[in-house]
């Protein structure tokens, strides 16, 4: 699923080309996603010009004041968003276009988990799938005193802990993984069993991460592609991430492979120390 980093990445390649256009036709080719997507996009954006594209978590956030709300778009599992010339020929999976005057927008998603609807009004933020979620990871909310405050008594293991959007938004599987071994601790810890220094260590692996990941153009595990087609290139760069029975990077033990919460957790166990005992 395309996590933070690649939600900010596509924002990025977007930006350039479309803030300030105006819209010449909204297409919905299949509005059966997630939510479906509202049959009326046309008729409510032609003409007006894309005034902000902003990320709130995964989400992408087109700021239409003209037309008196925001387009709230998530890539889902498999989504991606290219920029393409109008007469490109259409993929099987795009599903919307956007049309500029020099160029569309198109959103495939093969899955179809993915979701366009709409917010009315100047708060993006006010719609129910925003307004649960948590910080952003690297703004300035993001503090060791905070996060111990977060962990204070969860007996939840901390890379479930870090994977909840409600909390803090934006680390996937990869993120979390690559982040705590960075910060040397066990996907298995408890969350409240984690001290100062462990925290301050967490805290500055997951920004470094994070950006790290930005800075690569993300991670293509899947159907991931920039806006211009491109594919990110971090998860060249992992650790521990998928690299199960391969020598860790750092100290050589055999990186194990272990199930949380259904998703697969990757962990040297000799740089990662184990909790409670568990193996």
């Amino acid at each position: 699923m395309p996590e933070l980093p690649e939600v900010e990445v596509s924002r990025m390649g977007l930006l350039p080309h479309l803030e300030g256009q105006r819209l010449v036709a909204a297409i919905v080719r299949r509005a059966d996603l997630r939510l479906p997507i509202p049959q009326d996009l046309h008729a409510r954006l032609a003409g007006h010009r894309l005034a902000a594209l902003e990320r709130r978590g995964k989400y992408l956030l087109f700021h239409w004041p003209t037309a008196g709300g925001w387009l709230i778009l998530h890539l889902g599992m498999s989504g991606s968003l290219r920029l393409v010339a109008p007469d490109a020929p259409l993929g099987k999976h795009d599903h919307l276009e956007l049309v500029f005057p020099d160029t569309v927008m198109r959103f495939s998603d093969p899955r179809r988990f993915g979701l366009v609807t709409w917010q009315t009004g100047e708060d993006a933020q006010a719609h129910p799938l925003l307004a649960a979620l948590g910080i952003e990871p690297l703004t300035k909310a993001l503090t060791p005193d905070w996060l111990a405050d977060k962990v204070k008594g969860r007996k939840q293991p901390i890379k479930q802990f870090l994977m909840d959007a409600r909390i803090v938004v934006g680390i996937g599987n990869i993120y979390a993984a690559e982040s705590l071994f960075r910060a040397g601790i066990s996907p298995l810890a408890p969350a409240g069993s984690l001290g100062p220094e462990h925290l301050r260590a967490l805290v500055a692996a997951i920004r470094e991460t994070l950006r790290e990941a930005i800075d690569a153009g993300g991670s293509s595990v899947r159907d991931y592609v920039h806006s211009d087609g491109g594919a990110g290139s971090f998860q060249l760069r992992c650790a521990v991430y998928g690299r199960a029975g391969q020598a860790c990077p750092r100290c050589g033990t055999t990186i194990r492979q272990i199930r949380q919460a259904g998703r697969s957790s990757f962990y040297c166990p000799k740089c990662q120390k184990p909790a409670d005992g568990a193996r």
